[in-house]
Order: structure tokens, then C-alpha cells, then sequence
């Protein structure tokens, strides 16, 4: 994700680095996430990313060594349903929004949300 000056897009790094830490089933270093992102991102720019993620609470963290070793607060599944529940909160036109995104859903997927639906709101009954 770039812009047309070949910067990345704003989040886009953060994206990255989620992506890499939802990929792994232990906690990795600075270095490490450095190393999978590619050699042209400098040591300090992924060490900021990271920090930054930790400050939002969205990664945690632990001592390991001199540095420290990170790992998803949340799945991604569960932080993607986290952002939709933020994108809702607060707004007026709520109802608006969420008709545009169910008119926006494949076939596939509005079947799915259905039939989600009909489950949540059949525990909920009992």
C-alpha cells in the first residue's frame, strides 16, 4: 500500500506488522519482524511501529534480554470485529451505516451474517 509518491499509506506499516505478528504462533523481536518486513526498513522505524502498537494495546509485550519480545493483544479476527464495533460507536446515522455495509455483502456473506444472526439471537432467547 503506497501512495503515488511512493510512500506507504497511512496505517499501512502498522497493517504490516499486525499481519506479521497474526502469522506467527510465538512472540517475536524488533529484529525479527524487521527481517520479515524486508532489509529496507531501518531497525528504528519497526522498533517505533512496535511501541506504537503497545501504547494502543494492541500488541503486549515482555522482556527478553536487552530488548523485548511482541505478540497480538487479540486474534485478528476479534480485533477486526473490534474496529467495526469502534467505526458504530457514538454515531447518529448508526442504522445508515450498517444498511450500507449489509448492501455491500456478497451473496455468500450476507447468508453467513443471516444465519449469525438468527444463532445470536436464538442463545439470547434461551
Amino acid at each position: 500500500m503506497t501512495n503515488r509518491d511512493g510512500r506507504r499509506a497511512r496505517g499501512a506499516l502498522e497493517s504490516e506488522v499486525m499481519g506479521i505478528l497474526w502469522a506467527r504462533d510465538e512472540p517475536l523481536t524488533a529484529t525479527e519482524v524487521q527481517t520479515t518486513i524486508g532489509a529496507d526498513l531501518a531497525y528504528n522505524t519497526v522498533q517505533t511501529i512496535l511501541t506504537r502498537l503497545h501504547d494502543k494495546g494492541l500488541v503486549l509485550r515482555e522482556r527478553a534480554g536487552r530488548g523485548h519480545v511482541y505478540w497480538p493483544a487479540q486474534d485478528a479476527a476479534s480485533a477486526a470485529a473490534t474496529r467495526m464495533r469502534e467505526a458504530l460507536a457514538d454515531r447518529p446515522d448508526r442504522q445508515l451505516v450498517l444498511r450500507q455495509f449489509a448492501a455491500s455483502l456478497d451473496d455468500a456473506d450476507a447468508a453467513t451474517l443471516r444465519q449469525m444472526l438468527s444463532d445470536v439471537e436464538r442463545r439470547r432467547r434461551t
